[in-house]
């Protein structure tokens, strides 16, 4: 943990040159540090102003005309006094800038430190904290939201709400430890079991949306796969509006990999145009195909090309699915029947029908793969979970109060009760920060970026 009582200053916006550069400072005395180098009055400012002026370095010599915001302690995003300077974003003015700031007396932010300062201040609890990173790396209006809804402390709250009750019983659970010769009880059991049960369920339904919610901050992989000519590379440049993957009438011709992003319906998809899957193939198109299996393990959904012009290719496609789905019970597999307007197949209900040449259908089948992600999730409305630390704590959770339920049921003492229930007390107060460690402090802010 670095000395909170330094004064830190890094650059806000991303290196290069543009436009403008939003240069920070922060901690007790960064605005009087500031204010040494402007030409202006910014120690008798109010908060929340902004002053526009020069900025000179020690030796007296003119670097930019800045713009600068005031913000007082307890007003600005670390909770400290802070100042943010925009100047002209020249790397040469950025390097002197900070190089003036720094000889004052700053120095260097290190990884997420102004976030972290905004934590251990009280601004932001760690969950929200995390959710800042989320939403400056958010590609799709799903991601933002997610992130978005967590910075605004809606799953925090929850879990603060759930905690405090589970407190209140392992309090009661461990006064009856010092009466224990009484035999008495200040927890009533019937109602701690149905908190229990209510916490369970609630994490349990938080813990079910990580696959989504992960799949969504990630990008939702889709693997387009079949045999060879059926339409894959076709649909794959359909769908992107764009000649990325090479078409031709030749079998084997993508021979490798292919992977292109699309934004449908606000979700960011990831997909994966694959080699033809065939037996007999040459030594390289051998390993695409290999490649292209490797796809399947990794997706969320498997998109199964059948080639409707083939007769009974789609009795063939329909057995290789339902091998999928009976190997990888978790992937979300659909049939699409490709080449309608050829069609010598007649395709079921659960076969999407499209031409990928014609672009035929093509609207239905992203409404599609966004129903088969999302499912009756309300992207809008809904608690999403998409941190890995935050999922692991919830397991523990979890785990920790099915122990507790289980003794609730068969009559434990009230100290192992106790015991339990403290347990996931602690996890849960992991996720909020209400229970952290330097080391695990440490690890979530060296993954920002050096400004935030």
């Amino acid at each position: 943990m670095q000395n909170t009582a330094d004064i830190i200053c890094a650059i806000a916006t991303p290196n290069g040159t543009g436009a403008i550069a939003v240069i920070r400072a922060s901690g007790k005395g960064s605005i009087e540090l500031v204010d040494q180098l402007f030409s202006g009055n910014l120690t008798e400012a109010q908060s929340h102003t902004l002053h526009f002026g020069t900025l000179k370095n020690e030796r007296n010599e003119l670097i930019d005309e800045v713009l600068i915001s005031v913000f007082h302690e307890g007003k600005s995003f670390t909770g400290e006094e802070s100042v943010e300077i925009s100047c002209h974003a020249s790397p040469f003015i950025q390097k002197e800038i900070l190089s003036a700031i720094y000889k004052n007396g700053a120095r260097v932010a290190n990884a997420g430190e102004f976030t972290m300062r905004a934590f251990m201040n009280g601004k932001l609890d760690l969950s929200q904290a995390e959710a800042v990173s989320d939403l400056i790396a958010s590609e799709s209006k799903a991601s933002h939201n997610i992130a978005l809804k967590q910075l605004r402390g809606g799953f925090s709250n929850k879990l603060k709400e759930l905690r405090e009750k589970l407190i209140h019983f392992a309090s009661m659970v461990e006064l009856e430890l010092d009466f224990a010769e009484e035999d008495v009880e200040f927890a009533d059991r019937t109602e701690l079991k149905n908190l229990v049960d209510e916490v369970i369920a609630y994490i349990t339904t938080l813990a079910n949306s990580f696959e989504l919610g992960n799949a969504i901050k990630k990008g939702v992989p889709v693997a387009i796969v079949g045999a060879p000519n059926t339409g894959k590379s076709t649909l794959l440049n359909n769908l992107l509006g764009e000649d990325r993957a090479i078409v031709s009438n030749i079998a084997g011709t993508t021979r490798d990999v292919i992977e292109e992003t699309i934004n449908i319906e606000g979700v960011l998809f990831r997909l994966i145009d694959t080699a033809g899957i065939r037996d007999n193939a040459e030594e390289i198109e051998a390993l695409g195909i290999q490649r292209s299996k490797e796809k399947i393990v990794q997706s969320s959904v498997v998109l199964c090309m059948s080639d409707l012009s083939v007769e009974n290719d789609l009795a063939r496609v329909n057995s290789w699915a339902e091998e999928i789905r009976n190997e990888f019970p978790d992937k979300k597999v659909l049939i699409v029947g490709n080449k309608m307007d050829l069609s010598k197949d007649e395709a079921s209900e659960d076969v999407l029908v499209i031409s990928a040449k014609e672009g035929s259908n093509i609207d239905a089948l992203k409404k599609r793969i966004v129903e088969l992600v999302v499912g009756d999730r309300d992207l809008d409305q809904d608690i999403i979970v998409n941190n890995s630390r935050h999922y692991e704590a919830l397991l523990r959770t979890r785990d920790a109060l099915t122990k507790a339920q289980n003794g609730l049921v068969s009559g434990v003492t009230g100290d192992f009760l106790a015991m339990d229930i403290r347990q996931a007390m602690f996890h849960l107060g992991s996720i909020t920060g209400d229970i952290s460690t330097d080391d695990l402090l440490g690890n979530i802010f060296s993954k920002f970026c050096i400004g935030k």
